[in-house]
């Protein structure tokens, strides 16, 4: 049996959340943000299909983490700033963790296509 999985997303976190906490940063109460989206820059990879999402994040990607769609229980969006463009999308699962799927451009789509 083939099972066919259409990837909706694979990317990382979104380029103009990078620029703008790099431009903020030049103030030193901003100086967290600014290293906080130089690592997700580099290390978050986000990869989102029909079947399930796939979050691959730390050193020399070593952490894999897959979630299928049957072990979500709730999705929260959290609308993150004027632009509409980088909301977080708070995922639970059935064992109580949750992860937070952060700076992925256009995530109402994909919030409004599975999950």
């Amino acid at each position: 049996m083939d099972i066919r999985e259409n990837t909706f997303y694979e990317e990382g976190p979104h380029i103009g959340d990078f620029i703008i906490n790099i431009l903020l940063g030049f103030a030193v109460t901003c100086f967290p943000l600014k290293v906080g989206a130089i690592v997700r820059a580099i290390w978050l990879r986000y990869c989102i299909t029909n079947h399930q999402i796939s979050v691959t994040d730390g050193w020399m990607r070593c952490d894999h983490i897959d979630i299928v769609y049957d072990e979500i229980t709730n999705t929260v969006k959290i609308p993150r700033g004027t632009i509409k463009l980088l909301d977080e999308i708070l995922v639970t699962l059935r064992d109580k963790i949750r992860l937070e799927l952060r700076s992925v451009l256009d995530l109402r789509k994909a919030y409004d296509y599975k999950l």
